[in-house]
Formats: C-alpha cells, sequence, structure tokens
C-alpha cells in the first residue's frame, strides 16, 4: 500500500552523514524523505512530529544476520523471511541481507529461489543475502557445519547467484583454501567478498585483499588472531584501507577493549556493525537449531554442544546500544556503522543508510537511552 502523506520531523537531533547531529528538521513526502521546498510544494496530506529531546537517525541496515523469533534464513520459506523481516523492522532495522550457513547447493539454492522475488510490506526490507559458506576453512569453521565446506566454486556460486536473481551480495571466502583467490579475482567487483572462516596468514590476506576481496567477516572471530610477529587477516585489513570489518557487539563475541582497538585500527568509516543472530533471537533460552547444529541459548550466550559460540541472541540496535553505554564508543560513529557503512558496503547507499533527500524515509527515534521512541519504513509509521 503506497504511503499517502507528508511528514516533517522536527526539533529532533538529526544525524548527518558527515558523522555528527545538528538540531534540524526531516522533511518526507510518500516514502521518500525529501527537500523542504519539495515537501512545502507537496499536496499530500500534512503531519508534524515534534522529537524534542530525541535522536533522528536513519534506519539501521543490518547485513550479516541467520534469523530471530524461531525463524532462520536457512529455514528458506517466505514464512521464515516475513518472519524475521517483521521483527527486524520492530527493532529499528529497517533493511537487512540476511545469511545462509554452510548447507548443500540444492538446499543454499532454494533460499535463492524463495529470496528472488520475496516481498513484504509490514518488514524490513530484505535487500538481498550474505552467503556465508561453504567456501570456508574446516579449520576455522566455528558454528558452520564441516560436513558441506567445499573449495570456491565459481560455477557452483554462478548457479547460485542465477537462482537468486543477482541477489546475492556478499560471499565469504577463506583465501588459503584451494580456488579461492581464482575465485576472487572472478567476482572483483561484482559483488562484496568478504574474508571468512580463515586461518590466512598475513600475506595471503593481503593478495586477497589485492584481488578484490573487501571485507572481514565478524572481526576477531574465526580467523587467527592479531599478533605482533604474526597480524594475519586483521592487520592485513587494516592495512588495506578500502578493507572493511563487521563487528558483533554484544558484548559476548568481542571484549569491549578490543572493541574500541578495532575502531582505532579501522576508523569508524570502515567498521560494519552487524548482530549475526540466530533464531533464538527474540525467543525464551533454550535448545535451538544453527545450519543442522543443536544451539543451546542461556541469557545472552548461545553455544554448540561443544562449547563454540553460535551467533547472537541480539538486536543490531542493541548492538549498537551497548557498543555507546558500555564500550565507549562515541554515538554519531555507532550510528554510522549500523546505517550508513553497511548499506554503502552492499550497494544499497543509494536508497538506504542516511537521511539524505532521496532515499527512502526510513526514520528512527531514540530517546537519550537509545531506547527506541518510533520508527518510520518508507515514510510509514510502525505502530
Amino acid at each position: 500500500m503506497k504511503n499517502s502523506i507528508k511528514r516533517e520531523i522536527k526539533n529532533g537531533r538529526v544525524f548527518r552523514e558527515t558523522g555528527c547531529f545538528e538540531q534540524a528538521s526531516v522533511y518526507m513526502a510518500g516514502e521518500r524523505i525529501v527537500e523542504r521546498a519539495e515537501y512545502l510544494a507537496s499536496p499530500l496530506p500534512q503531519e508534524t512530529v515534534d522529537a524534542r529531546g530525541l535522536y533522528v537517525i536513519p534506519g539501521l541496515t543490518d547485513i550479516h544476520l541467520h534469523g530471530c523469533m524461531g525463524s532462520d534464513c536457512c529455514d528458506g520459506t517466505e514464512e521464515a523471511f516475513r518472519t524475521i523481516a517483521a521483527y527486524e523492522l520492530s527493532q529499528g532495522v529497517t533493511a537487512v541481507t540476511p545469511a545462509t550457513m554452510t548447507m548443500p547447493e540444492e538446499v543454499l539454492a532454494g533460499i535463492c529461489r524463495t529470496v528472488r522475488d520475496f516481498s513484504y510490506e509490514e518488514g524490513a526490507d530484505i535487500c538481498g543475502l550474505y552467503l556465508e559458506g561453504p567456501f570456508i576453512s574446516e579449520k576455522k569453521k566455528g558454528a558452520q557445519n564441516g560436513s558441506y565446506i567445499r573449495r570456491a566454486d565459481a560455477a557452483m556460486f554462478a548457479r547460485l547467484q542465477e537462482a537468486a536473481g543477482g541477489k546475492i551480495r556478499t560471499v565469504a571466502v577463506a583465501p588459503e583454501t584451494e580456488g579461492a583467490m581464482e575465485f576472487i579475482r572472478a567476482f572483483r567487483g561484482k559483488l562484496n567478498i568478504s574474508l571468512a572462516h580463515t586461518d590466512a596468514d598475513y600475506d595471503t590476506a593481503r593478495e586477497a585483499l589485492a584481488c578484490g576481496a573487501a571485507e572481514l567477516t565478524h572481526l576477531y572471530n574465526a580467523m587467527p588472531p592479531l599478533a605482533h610477529r604474526a597480524p594475519g587477516p586483521i592487520g592485513a585489513g587494516a592495512d588495506d584501507e578500502r578493507c572493511m570489518a563487521e563487528l558483533i557487539c554484544d558484548g559476548v563475541h568481542v571484549h569491549p577493549a578490543m572493541v574500541r582497538t578495532a575502531f582505532r585500527l579501522f576508523g569508524d568509516d570502515r567498521i560494519i556493525l552487524i548482530s549475526d543472530s540466530m533464531r533464538a533471537a527474540g525467543m525464551e533460552d533454550g535448545e535451538y537449531e544453527l545450519g543442522g547444529q543443536k544451539v543451546f541459548v542461556r541469557g545472552n550466550l548461545a553455544v554448540l554442544e561443544d562449547g563454540t559460540i553460535a551467533g547472537s541472541v541480539t538486536s543490531l540496535l542493541n548492538c549498537m546500544r551497548k557498543a555507546v553505554k558500555e564500550m565507549r564508543i562515541p554515538l554519531a560513529s555507532a550510528v554510522k556503522c549500523a546505517a550508513v557503512n553497511p548499506a554503502r558496503a552492499v550497494g544499497i547507499l543509494g536508497d538506504y543508510g542516511t537521511l539524505a533527500p532521496g532515499k527512502y524515509a526510513n526514520v528512527l527515534l531514540l530517546d537519550e537511552e537509545l531506547e527506541l521512541k518510533a520508527v518510520y519504513h518508507r515514510g510509514r509509521i510502525l505502530e
């Protein structure tokens, strides 16, 4: 249903793409943000929202999540994607690229076919897929199912991308594995290639970045640590000004001191906050499933039977809030990393990620404690 109202959100502290807040108004007409002149000229019915005392920020973009509310991307059904989209929107996330797990090709193809024509107005926009596996390292598989790991296969990926109608936006690759460099070269500039679940050393990671990779998947996790004689993928990524780094700020995956270190190494132009949430997000403690493996959830910790951490059970907004309130990351930096940078990484910044005129009218209002007070999705308020 097309939005048929115009709104001025006034008196709020508005986030600017440059990384600051200023007292200003945001104007919406229909589903887009517009300039004031266009707003005044629009014949649509008018509504004014007083955001005094509130932060006005763009809707968040989570480019790496697996599921929530009992549903998972790998369920591969429209019902699962509707559940994910609805929950994410309720949490202030207006655009997502759900992540698959390491699964057989036929399962991945089914997920791709579902996403190809998926649309759901009542939830966050599903802007594509994140293929996390199967082109990863057995040694650093983490919570991925090692039974389905395979060499980087350009022909297989091309089949999946065709099934998805071109909607795979990110693919994870361990660059030290067989065929990985050739794969990265083959798809350079055609999608976002992220180094992930890898045991690569510094030189191998540097070569992969030079070949066309441009991201590190969940920084610090499922990769060698940063060491003074063996800087590994982290050092390689920090040295390459094109490389972005995903970061999970749930308080479980990464120590707050290392979150701050990541911001010093990469800067807030190159950090992407992600949730990496699994189907237990939004649910009670208990036993769940991830990629065909049992996961046990207690509080904010989700683990496999062997104790391996298995994704998060929180939302991107909660991660952003924790980064600010508990990890001492400046609010403007955290917003940039949860809204602007992820949209840029997956090629959707033209429509998402900022409050600039021409973008979708995806707007969040937050109070001083960064609690969500209102969500506008394509100009419509979430009731």
